[in-house]
């Protein structure tokens, strides 16, 4: 069912949204406020739409940001690049959208629609091509299922525009952007992935908006009713297809590893035990990839390794990762479409260079 969405509803928004992220997709912290201020300027609410209620014939051009996370908490965006980038690719395609959408469900790509839909007066589609967020720009169930990303078109602060058209080749159009997006100081906004509504039902990842919105409102309740916020998070996934919750360890942050490269944020944090018996390492590049328990993997990519703030179940994300915090690390299952062997082919363990094979993670962490 479609609905509005309006200033009130940012912050749960924003806190499910980094709990999506797993750690990357850029602290939606900064997005949540970009929206809220257009919000305010312009009188406006959202609509959001249910991709299952779209026609076949609508035009859909999603719209994000990307760029290493690190830079982003230094360079705040203006809040119009990603309008600049949205128009740019109707000029060029000679065709306005009916809507826009997120690529990613996680991190700060969960507000940039949305501030794209407060500018422009947009309705967003309640659904994403990663179901969580990742790094590349060809890891989309979107490209898995046949959409081509391309004609890809980038806006700069500096009112800067450029198209990318690689065909059907959404590796080599992540290429492409990226370097342009460091030399744009490491954060670009983009249109990309354009496409009907025909093509958001049978590629998306459906309703995860609302989802963003649910984990954020089951993890502020619980907090202030003094209840697990744990449980209640598993509670709230159990009807959704993110439906297997594990805890995997808890434990405080005792060394960060972190660089930005290539225009991604890498690196390694390690969490110690309580009772100081064990350890988990966690490696990541914008995103968690891997969570090895003593050495041993307990959760992987494409599922979701997601760090919370023990006594306020408040996402950390990767660049906000400090020693000494006091941390649960929980992972939770993806839905079957990123799962499949073409999913896997395009962001499973192996698409990141990592020496493992996937594992569901409700298999390596039995209840």
């Amino acid at each position: 069912m479609s609905y509005t969405l309006d200033r009130a509803d940012l912050a749960d928004l924003a806190r499910g949204a980094a709990l999506l992220g797993t750690g990357g997709g850029g602290d939606p912290y900064i997005g949540r406020l970009l929206v809220d201020q257009a919000l305010k300027e312009t009188g406006r609410t959202i609509t959001v739409l249910d991709p299952a209620e779209l026609d076949d014939d609508m035009f859909v051009i999603p719209t994000a940001q990307m760029g290493a996370p690190t830079v982003m908490v230094e360079k705040i965006p203006r809040g119009d690049e990603a309008v600049i980038a949205l128009r740019t690719l109707e000029r060029h395609l000679g065709r306005r959208a009916d809507a826009t959408m997120p690529i990613e469900c996680g991190g700060i790509n969960s507000m940039i629609p949305l501030l794209v839909a407060a500018h422009t007066g947009l309705p967003v589609v309640d659904a994403d091509g990663m179901g969580r967020a990742f790094p590349e720009l060809q890891m989309e169930t979107f490209s898995v299922y046949g959409v081509p990303g391309s004609p890809l078109a980038i806006g700069g602060e500096n009112d800067e525009m450029v198209i990318i058209d690689t065909g059907h080749d959404n590796k080599r159009m992540e290429w492409l952007a990226r370097g342009i997006t460091i030399r744009m100081g490491g954060v670009a906004h983009i249109a990309e992935y354009s496409m009907t509504g025909a093509d958001v039902k049978r590629t998306a990842v459906p309703n995860t908006l609302t989802l963003g919105l649910r984990i954020g409102r089951a993890l502020r309740t619980a907090r202030a009713e003094h209840r697990d916020p744990i449980a209640a998070l598993a509670a709230t996934m159990a009807d959704t297809l993110y439906n297997k919750v594990r805890v995997l360890f808890r434990g405080k942050v005792v060394d960060v590893e972190r660089r930005t490269e290539a225009g991604f944020a890498r690196g390694n944090a390690t969490l110690e035990a309580f009772d100081g018996d064990g350890k988990l390492e966690l490696t990541f590049q914008n995103e968690h990839l891997v969570a090895r328990v003593n050495g041993e993997v307990r959760c992987v990519v494409p599922d979701l390794i997601c760090v919370l703030d023990i006594d306020t179940a408040e996402p950390i994300t990767t660049e906000g990762l400090r020693y000494g915090q006091r941390a649960v690390v929980v992972g939770i299952s993806t839905p079957d479409l990123m799962r499949s062997p073409e999913a896997l082919a395009v962001f499973g363990p192996r698409a990141f260079g990592l020496d493992v094979e996937f594992r569901p993670v409700e298999e390596l962490v039995p209840e």
